[in-house]
């Protein structure tokens, strides 16, 4: 159990938590929620002791092994498979127990270390890592890349596998989602249903916290606020108590007001004095009741575009990718031959499963990137405003909000983009007000900023540039919910037209009336929601594992680098067209070929009476690993268990290059 008691946490001169008290039962699956800069982070650098309480009590069991997700960039050269099975610290402790026993040549501790390294499941540590990585988007042909050929968002998921890999009690996850598509995000909601432990995570993903959370805590006004139940419920039992609390107050400041117009009419009468003074003090005695104070909620809206063409561009026959290196070679096609036209008003989310091309084709409308082949026709008047995936990738990190606006009027006066905008450096500070940029966070250099404030002004950007066509990839990649629900409002009310790629499921269904999909090299309708969607993912994913099997299984079937001579004969000519003396051939031919079969075959046999005699032997030194018996016996068992191992392994290995011999050379007689 988890308890916070009187706590108090400070960051610097910021008051996080004050007198703030709460309790996790062992196995609840905590949703942490509040606003950004609320302590939520902060919070978690106290479980995991890299900060300390300033006052008031706070205990963790100490026998609790905890695991999280590495917020550094891994720049290591290892195998992304390696990588993962490293995350698993009892693994790697077992493994490096097991290497100092065999140099000390104690028995006891030989024995103790083959025990810990059974119990630590090295035998299929491997396939536990691949089946998180493959689960986490990655191809059956990057499990053996070097970590750092990966961009960031893909590093990011190999640290969110590192940690899933790691065995503990307690799990926490601070936004794993901001990296994820939408097929990974469903099977990693899958996997948190399927854990064990208890578990903290810090999303502003609301369907994603419905989906994997049974208790939410809420941190707001320094205080820690316990509710029973996922996100959803929680909204709807904070609504309940500050309309409660709203009454309550009410009441309370009518009461406040008798008193205090008794204690003002009576206080300078003698008579009444001491009436008048039991009225104050029960005034100062009255617990206050805080009124219900509206959050400062983030709210923005799309002005009216100028102009709406119709259609807003029409692409014919085009193919999207990147270029041809500089050095030659063939330009990278993605999706090809798209013919289809945005008209004014729609609302499309593009779906699609990871590295499918989803982002290529919203840079190449958004004219980052230039099509491949084939054109596409914007309409008269088309104003886009683009939200990347990376904010970097439009913003720089030395200059501040101001300069940012200042630069991009510039641009717009130069394209003649203008619409109407108010330009003087007053009204762009008053806008940058609204997107709640004020005082000094004007000037503040944006490389300082949090995820969401660069988010944010972003927002600012397009919003000011009055686009008729909005393109977001991923906007919501570190917006708190306040400001998620905003962007939802803004583009529900917004005239233009919507593309839309995101992992959000709560933002696509406010937003998205139809939806189109990216797949197989190719762009389609999709018929149907996102629960449909949701559904198709996990067919494809299935299919997915299904061909992996199959093509694991023709790789153990195909001909193996050991010198098995495969007997092979030349084909016989058609049996109507066969002279005595060429049935007489191949008589002779079909006994030769037996006579140099029977050797093989009797190897066959002979190894796999070795393997079920082995398969035998590896139980029973199995069970003795698993009961207590002398030291010197369980280290002999380790030994001998491990040499089996690698026995079997051989044997498994001739085994398939004995029976694809064989079958060849049937398969030509």
């Amino acid at each position: 159990m988890i308890t916070l008691k009187n706590l108090v946490l400070r960051r610097g001169t910021k008051v996080l938590l004050d007198g703030a008290s709460a309790t996790i039962n062992p196995g609840e699956k905590v949703g942490l929620v509040g606003r950004n800069g609320a302590g939520k982070s902060s919070l978690f650098g106290l479980l995991n002791k890299t900060l300390h309480e300033d006052k008031g009590d706070f205990y963790v069991p100490a026998q609790w092994r905890m695991a999280q997700v590495a917020q550094d960039m891994p720049e290591t050269d290892m195998p992304a498979t390696q990588f993962v099975i490293e995350g698993d610290v009892t693994l790697l402790a077992a493994q490096q127990e097991v290497t100092a026993s065999e140099d000390s040549n104690d028995g006891e501790r030989m024995a103790h270390a083959y025990m810990a390294l059974h119990d630590a499941g090295a035998h299929d540590a491997p396939a536990r890592a691949q089946a998180l990585i493959l689960g986490l988007g990655f191809r059956m042909d990057e499990l053996d890349r070097p970590v750092n050929s990966f961009s960031g968002g893909w590093r990011m998921r190999l640290q969110l596998a590192r940690a899933l890999m790691c065995p503990s009690d307690l799990l926490l996850l601070d936004e794993p989602t901001n990296h994820l598509d939408l097929d990974a995000l469903v099977w990693l909601e899958a996997w948190l249903q399927r854990y064990s432990g208890t578990m903290l995570v810090i999303s502003h993903d609301r369907e994603f916290l419905d989906a994997v959370t049974n208790v939410t805590v809420h941190i707001e006004r320094a205080q820690l606020t316990r509710y029973g139940g996922n996100y959803s419920k929680f909204e709807d039992m904070r609504a309940e108590q500050m309309a409660l609390q709203a009454t309550a107050y009410s009441k309370q400041q009518e009461k406040v007001a008798h008193l205090q117009k008794f204690i003002d009419r009576f206080k300078a009468k003698a008579s009444k004095a001491k009436q008048a003074q039991s009225r104050v003090k029960a005034l100062e005695r009255m617990e206050k009741i805080g009124p219900v104070l509206a959050d400062a909620d983030f709210t923005f809206e799309f002005s009216e575009p100028q102009n709406l063409p119709n259609p807003m561009l029409a692409m014919q026959d085009v193919s999207f990718g990147y270029p041809a290196p500089e050095d030659g070679g063939e330009p990278t096609v993605i999706v090809r031959n798209v013919s289809r036209s945005v008209l004014a008003g729609q609302r499309i989310g593009i779906l699609g499963a990871n590295g499918q091309g989803k982002s290529t084709v919203v840079k190449t409308i958004a004219r980052d990137l230039k099509a491949i082949s084939g054109e596409i026709i914007e309409g008269k008047g088309l104003n886009i405003g683009y939200f990347a995936q990376q904010e970097l990738d439009v913003l720089r990190p030395a200059d501040t909000p101001l300069e940012h606006m200042i630069r991009l009027v510039r641009e717009c006066t130069a394209q003649s983009r203008l619409s109407g905008q108010a330009t003087r450096e007053q009204d762009l500070r008053s806008f940058l007000g609204s997107f709640n940029f004020t005082g000094d966070q004007v000037k503040q250099a944006v490389g300082s900023m949090s995820g969401g404030e660069k988010a944010r002004l972003v927002l600012c950007m397009i919003v000011w540039q009055r686009p008729n066509l909005l393109l977001l990839d991923e906007p919501t990649n570190h917006l708190d919910l306040a400001t998620r629900e905003a962007l939802s409002m803004a583009l529900n009310e917004f005239e233009g037209t919507v593309m839309l790629v995101s992992h959000d499921r709560a933002l696509l269904r406010a937003v998205c009336d139809e939806f189109w999909l990216v797949s197989r090299g190719g762009i389609g309708p999709f018929d149907g929601d996102l629960d449909d969607y949701q559904r198709y993912l996990l067919d494809v994913a299935k299919q997915a594992r299904e061909a992996q099997r199959q093509e694991q299984k023709d790789q153990r079937n195909a001909p193996a680098a050991a010198p098995v001579v495969a007997v092979a004969a030349p084909a016989p000519a058609p049996a109507a067209n066969r002279s005595p003396e060429q049935r007489k051939q191949d008589a002779q031919r079909r006994q030769q070929l037996t006579e140099q079969l029977r050797p093989l075959k009797k190897e066959l046999e002979q190894n796999e009476k070795r393997m079920a005699a082995l398969s035998q032997e590896k139980s029973g030194l199995e069970a003795v690993l698993s009961q207590q018996t002398t030291p010197s016996a369980m280290a002999d068992a380790g030994r001998k268990l491990k040499a089996i191992n690698d026995d079997i392994e051989a044997l498994e290995a001739r085994w398939l290059e004995l029976t694809d011999a064989i079958e060849s050379a049937s398969s030509v007689a």
